[in-house]
């Protein structure tokens, strides 16, 4: 953004006569170890803080050697805001720095001799840099104009025409020249002192030769400001002065950096249109880590880039469809709006902007948290969408536009604290305040060890203090008030913990790693042993202790368990030492005792944080140093009361009938998932520990039991459990094995009446954990099956699991041992045949195969079942080839006939999935005889009305039968009985009823045949026919029956053309 040129009094010069000289010694610019003279001190200050207009406004003249002076201590003289101005904070590999970072290749184009014709003209500069021939482009020059004004660049030009949002490598390469070579640098005042000196004539030969030289550009203009100062009375002559480019901003324009602000906007609106991309996102994040730095540097560019950024956020078309839709934004969004808000908390907290900015930025917050495409600050807008669902809340539960929080909420309530408090300033402004009150003064100010407090804020809120004054460049102050915090949030829990009475000293060990960070003392703390890094882990672990509830929303949520795992993560690189022990074992006992106030209390809320991660650490860290306040820690966490029943049982009669409904949607935890495999990893590490030692792992058995409500993070335990107790090098763990299995067959009883896709990995599992016990075990189960077990999985794998040769190779049983096992498994097999003998007949047959009792009491369950209708026809098909194969026929044609009373093939179901069983069976009977042919047949007549099927079954009939090799043994026949005829009971029965089907079928298929069927009609006739030809008169029949079909439906007359043509 451009400033306007100051105007400039049209009189005689300020300075008066001519330079006494040229004031640019070594001293001047401070170098060779000189001191600096009065002159460049005062100039300095004058050039940082003072505008030239004002200067000459203050005094009536000022000497040439004095505005030189200031002009040239004008320029920056630091090259950390150039680089600042010039990139974007991102560090490239060394072999691509100069090729991508504008401040590298500035500063190598300045190397290289690229800088030539530099000339300061009061407050502008000016230079050539010359790019160097590439591969494929030529040498080129580019000229560059920088303007300053008190320390800092407020616009430039290059004819590069760079549109970036940050200087480009040549205005880079001519700043550093001016800041490195400043005494070569070729200084004049500003033009208007040099017009001041010339007469009329030579400002006549000055303009003429400035218009020859730039006619084509100036000329027009030049002539209408001829124009303008020729007319009395126009504007221009009643205004004094005239402008003068060289001659710095005037008293009332903004002093800041050169930021093009189009630039910006039109660079996040490309980035945030291309939001799903990793690229864009970690770009969009180096922009506000560009604000963050110019915080640091107390630049208020810092507030004017970030404002410029908020506008075009809220401009993303993605919001209202989100809000539309009431859906949540991506998590890499959800991210940059929360580093928005974060960076808008600091920015109002500046400790040294002025009021009206303040002002200005309130302002802006409240009209931006009023759109109604504002983020919420727990990230979904599923709440106060037009047109969403409603949903019941409890009464206790705010309305949602009282409650509505977006993400400048914390902004813009940060806008009313202050900085003036008497007690903070003292705090911020010495470590050593207080040191000298041992119990005396305000004891509201400080503890009894006269250390400062401060209570002024809550603790989130005096937080973010900390943070805005690191963030503006306060390290030492921030760092003194997160100390008096600190000592704050003590004598807090101190005070919280005396009603309990706690107090127990722990004893402390070594730290045997190498320490990661080093124990620095507290200066307000001298002799008594604090250190930073005892009050930072005092700290971190009262924080992460507190009992706090689980905010609403998906991203809050996630936000939660993501700041705690990271704050978890900077404590386990924390090596324990003997002070950090003490910590931990003092801390641990007292959130054990701290009621209401610790999330380890012995009651907490329904919607508390869970602690299962911070209780792993705890545990991990406490477990080498004290065993038991480490169990009793983790135990006490195992708790996850958001799945437990809250409505007591005595309130059952007087509920209302919408609380269960209630109930089970508030709160909607997102994280319910992530949470409960945390409670699995803490039981999981508390088995693993308690390996060997009965009482810990009974213990932690129960808790397991009584709060983990997972099937499949129960499993998982059981498995791990079962590992760990079967090590390959040492003998198993018998109490491990027996909780493993004992949560194996938790397990089983919960999703035995909710079959999920992995229940048969698990029965498998339990079977071999079992084996592993040993064969007590395995007949436990066996004889319990129904409590674990469906019939299906107690037949097709208990029992068949448990009898196979590995198995009983792995139990290394007995004789006596092996038959009691072989005869649990046949009695699981009888049981489970009787309750589900559609799907446990067949394995009950196969497992009873070697014992002849058990045998025939499967195959009685068989027949009673399929008497009552509690067999299928397919099941029953199944058993009776099954019962073949064994080498019973007859057997087996009881069962098949028994299979027919259940099954009914229709007229045109001619790939019925029965059609090989009732081949088979016919093929069966065939064997055994005319007998048994003679009782199938009507059954087949009664099942089958299929045409084409029952046809297929005379031609198999008309065929010798095959041999019966099962019968060879026990029967010597001569020779196979001879083929029935077709004219003889009972075949000629089942011709009938096949004719008569084709009848039927034919009547059927005309009532509602189309054309492109007729051709697939005439090949049902041929096949009909072929029937029809196996009874004697059966030429007669077909022909009678031809005559019936054209009387009947001669108005088909192309179908009973293309019949006569066939069938004459």
């Amino acid at each position: 953004m451009e400033h306007p040129a100051a105007k400039r009094r049209c009189g005689p010069p300020g300075g008066g006569g001519r330079p006494e000289g040229p004031g640019l010694g070594a001293a001047a610019e401070g170098g060779g170890g000189r001191a600096e003279t009065l002159l460049d001190l005062s100039a300095k200050r004058v050039a940082e803080t003072w505008a030239f207009e004002q200067v000459e406004e203050r005094f009536s003249r000022v000497p040439e050697p004095v505005q030189k002076r200031i002009v040239f201590w004008s320029f920056p003289r630091s090259e950390r805001e150039i680089c600042m101005y010039s990139s974007l904070g991102c560090h490239p590999p060394e072999g691509e720095r100069d090729s991508r970072v504008p401040f590298n290749r500035g500063l190598h184009l300045l190397q290289s001799g690229a800088v030539d014709r530099v000339l300061q003209v009061g407050f502008h500069l000016s230079g050539n840099v010359t790019e160097p021939a590439g591969p494929s482009e030529p040498e080129r020059s580019f000229h560059v104009s920088i303007s300053f004004d008190r320390c800092k660049i407020t616009s430039v030009s290059c004819a590069c025409g760079s549109r970036d949002i940050f200087y480009c490598a040549h205005v880079v390469a001519l700043s550093l020249c001016r800041i490195r070579n400043a005494r070569q640098v070729e200084l004049r005042l500003p033009i208007s002192e040099t017009l001041s000196q010339m007469n009329r004539d030579q400002l006549q030969k000055f303009v003429q030769y400035l218009i020859s030289a730039h006619h084509t550009e100036v000329l027009p203009t030049a002539q209408r400001l001829a124009d303008e100062i020729l007319l009395l009375g126009s504007e221009i002559n009643r205004v004094h002065g005239a402008p003068d480019p060289t001659a710095g901003a005037g008293i009332e324009d903004a002093n800041c950096w050169h930021l093009d602000e189009e630039q910006i906007q039109e660079q996040v609106r490309q980035l945030l249109s291309n939001g799903g991309y990793y690229g864009a996102s970690k770009q969009l994040q180096s922009m506000f880590n560009k604000v963050r730095e110019m915080l640091r540097m107390r630049d208020s560019n810092g507030a004017r880039m970030l404002i410029l950024m908020t506008e075009q956020f809220l401009e993303d078309p993605r919001l209202a469809l989100w809000r539309q839709q009431g859906a949540g934004m991506t998590d890499k969004c959800r991210q940059l709006w929360d580093e928005l808000g974060a960076l808008w908390v600091c920015v109002v907290l500046n400790p040294h902007c002025k009021p009206e900015e303040r002002t200005l930025w309130l302002a802006l917050l409240k009209k931006w948290n009023k759109l109604d495409v504002c983020p919420l600050e727990e990230g979904n807008y599923s709440f106060d969408v037009p047109g969403a669902t409603v949903v019941l809340q409890p009464p206790s539960v705010p309305s949602t536009a009282a409650a509505r929080q977006t993400v400048f909420g914390r902004a813009i309530k940060a806008g009313e604290l202050r900085w003036g408090d008497c007690h903070l300033q003292k705090i911020l402004g010495s470590e050593g305040y207080g040191l000298g009150m041992k119990t005396g003064g305000d004891q509201l100010c400080f503890d009894p060890q006269g250390r400062p407090l401060w209570l002024g804020d809550p603790f989130p809120t005096a937080c973010a203090r900390v943070d805005a004054l690191r963030s503006h460049g306060y390290p030492r102050e921030a760092l003194r008030l997160a100390t008096a915090l600190s000592t704050t949030m003590r004598l807090q829990r101190r005070h919280q913990l005396e009603s309990y009475k706690q107090q127990k000293k722990d004893a402390a060990v070594d730290g045997k790693k190498k320490v990661l960070y080093q124990h620095v003392p507290i200066p307000s703390s001298p002799g008594s042993g604090a250190s930073y890094l005892v009050l930072a882990l005092e700290v971190a672990l009262a924080g992460l202790g507190q009992q706090r509830a689980m905010p609403e929303g998906l991203y809050a949520q996630d936000k939660v368990v993501r700041s705690e795992e990271q704050l978890i993560a900077l404590l386990d690189e924390m090596e324990p030492d003997e002070r950090l022990v003490q910590v931990l074992r003092k801390q641990a006992a007292l959130l054990l005792e701290g009621g209401p106030f610790s999330g380890f209390g012995e009651v907490v809320f329904r919607e508390s944080v869970p602690m299962h991660t911070f209780a792993r650490y705890l545990f991990t860290a406490l477990l080498p140093h004290d065993t038991d306040l480490a169990y009793r820690l983790a135990l006490r966490a195992m708790r996850l009361p958001v799945l437990e029943t809250v409505m007591p049982a005595g309130d059952i009669l007087h509920q209302n009938p919408l609380d269960s409904m209630m109930a089970n949607r508030f709160p909607r935890w997102f994280i319910l998932g992530h949470l409960e495999t945390r409670q699995c990893e803490l039981a999981s590490a508390m088995l693993t520990a308690a390996k060997g030692d009965p009482k810990w792992l009974h213990t932690v058995l129960g808790s397991i039991q009584q709060n983990i409500h997972s099937p499949a993070l129960l499993f998982k335990l059981a498995q791990d459990a079962c590992k760990t107790a079967t090590p390959a090098s040492a003998p198993p763990d018998t109490t491990l094995l027996n909780i493993s299995l004992e949560l194996g067959l938790q397990v089983m009883r919960m999703t035995l009446n909710t079959m999920t896709w992995r229940r048969r990995e698990m029965v498998r599992w339990l079977v071999s954990c079992a084996t592993e016990i040993g064969v007590q075990a395995l007949m436990n189960i066996m004889q319990n099956w129904y409590s674990l077990f469906t019939p299906i999985e107690a037949t097709t794998i208990v029992a068949v699991t448990g009898t196979t040769p590995a198995t009983l190779l792995r139990l290394n049983l007995a004789f006596g041992q092996r038959d009691e096992l072989w005869a649990r498994a046949r009695a699981v097999a009888l049981q489970c045949a009787m309750k589900d003998p559609q799907n446990c007949s067949l394995p009950a047959l196969t497992l009873c195969e070697k014992d002849h009792a058990a045998f025939e009491a499967a195959y009685q369950i068989v027949l009673d079942s399929a008497a009552t209708a509690g067999m299928g026809h397919s099941h029953l098909f199944t058993v009776a080839r099954y019962m073949e194969h064994r080498g019973l026929p007859l057997r087996a044609y009881k069962l098949a006939t028994l299979a027919f009373s259940h099954l009914s093939i229709a007229f045109n179901q001619d790939t019925h999935p029965a059609v090989n069983d009732v081949l088979w069976a016919c093929s069966l009977s065939h064997s055994l005889g005319k007998s048994q042919l003679s009782a199938i047949v009507p059954l087949i007549i009664q099942s089958v009305q299929c045409a084409p099927m029952l046809s297929d079954i005379l031609r198999r009939w008309s065929l010798p039968p095959p041999g019966l090799a099962a019968l060879s043994g026990r029967r010597h026949a001569a020779k196979p009985p001879a083929a029935p005829g077709l004219d003889k009971a009972p075949l000629c029965q089942l011709l009938e009823a096949a004719i008569a089907a084709y009848v039927s079928t034919t009547h059927s298929r005309l009532t509602h045949i189309s054309p492109r069927h007729y051709s697939e009609f005439i090949e049902f006739l041929c096949k009909a026919r072929e029937t029809f030809l196996l009874a004697p008169d059966g030429h007669l029949q077909f022909g009678q029956f031809l005559d019936n079909l054209k009387q009947t439906y001669k108005g088909k007359k192309k179908l009973m053309l293309l019949v006569r043509e066939r069938f004459g």
